[in-house]
């Protein structure tokens, strides 16, 4: 079996029993030795690189001073109002200005190459962290509720706001529009799995702060229960966002299929020279997309157009499908 990876790494020529095939046997030229090695000599695209790493970190920064001022307002408007909607909102949006101290650790682990305990690389430590933010929604959500089951179960009591308290609420629910928005921008342009998660959960920040302003009102014009029972629809909302969340990180730390097979199988098929592809396999890991496939090709061919028939497989996979770590298998037939 031929074995080709990456434009620039040397090809690795398996011994196989076929007589026929004008190539010397048990040739091996220049495999390295180490798969850390083999990453190192491929010139990866400009995604894969420190800047981007460098970038994702800067929005989290920012995003974590804003989270902050956010997190102030919300206190000091629950502790002159005593509104339990409001404690936990500012809890929920404390959990935003977690994720992001969460999420400048994990890219300083992600961004990491690869080495000999990882020689793919450490990307996925994106989606990890994605799923710690999970274990935290999960306690938010059980204070809270524990917090409104309980109010509900006593007289309620009316809660006052004043104007000036109003204003900083509504002035928290503004800039959690502009996160969103900001963060939600820039994870598709850096394709951060980590930054779309965190705006998904800021999203419900924008909902669960309008609800807030609404409960409080309700409970001025004499609905005091209101507080707590909007209080447990916020809740509801964190275990939504919890969920999605979970359910956009597990697929990367499973290794479910980036790409449908066939969808490889028919650009490999369409370059000159390859009869069949088989055995195809793709994953992802953070903003990478790792394909490997196995190319049948005319016995008769030697090393060096084998080589150029996987090549040309390699740039037509990487030009359509964008995938940036290709291995190309080659079987004579």
């Amino acid at each position: 079996m031929w074995e080709h990876g990456n434009q620039g790494v040397p090809l690795h020529v398996h011994p196989f029993p076929y007589s026929h095939i004008p190539i010397f046997p048990y040739l091996v030229i220049d495999t390295p030795r180490r798969y850390s090695d083999f990453l190192g000599s491929v010139n990866r695209p400009p995604s894969l690189g420190t800047d981007r790493n460098d970038a994702v970190r800067r929005v989290l920064q920012g995003l974590l001073v804003a989270n902050i001022a956010v997190v102030l307002v919300k206190l000091v408007v629950s502790w002159r109002t005593g509104s339990l909607a409001v404690l936990g909102d500012a809890i929920h949006s404390s959990v935003d200005a977690l994720n992001n101290v969460l999420g400048l650790a994990v890219m300083r682990v992600a961004a990491k190459g690869p080495d000999d305990e990882h020689p793919y690389g450490h990307a996925k430590f994106e989606s990890l962290g994605a799923l710690v933010v999970v274990v935290f929604l999960s306690v938010t959500i059980f204070e809270l509720m524990k917090g409104a089951i309980g109010r509900l179960s006593r007289p309620a009591e009316t809660l006052q706001v004043d104007l000036t308290q109003g204003v900083l609420l509504g002035l928290t629910l503004l800039i959690n529009i502009w996160v969103s928005w900001y963060e939600t921008r820039a994870g598709r342009r850096l394709k951060s799995e980590l930054l779309l998660a965190d705006a998904a959960h800021t999203r419900v920040d924008v909902f669960i702060t309008a609800a807030v302003i609404v409960g409080l009102v309700l409970s001025k014009l004499g609905h005091a229960w209101a507080d707590s029972v909007l209080a447990l629809v916020v809740s509801l909302l964190i275990a939504r966002v919890g969920f999605q969340i979970f359910r956009r990180s597990v697929p990367t730390l499973v290794d479910e299929r980036a790409l449908e097979g066939g969808t490889i199988q028919q650009v490999a098929e369409g370059v000159p020279g390859v009869m069949s592809a088989y055995a195809i396999r793709s994953r992802t890991a953070a903003d990478v997309r790792f394909a490997e496939l196995t190319i049948a090709v005319d016995g008769k061919e030697n090393v060096a157009a084998a080589h150029r028939i996987a090549d040309q497989v390699e740039q037509r996979i990487r030009d359509n499908l964008e995938v940036q770590e290709i291995v190309v298998h080659v079987e004579p037939c």
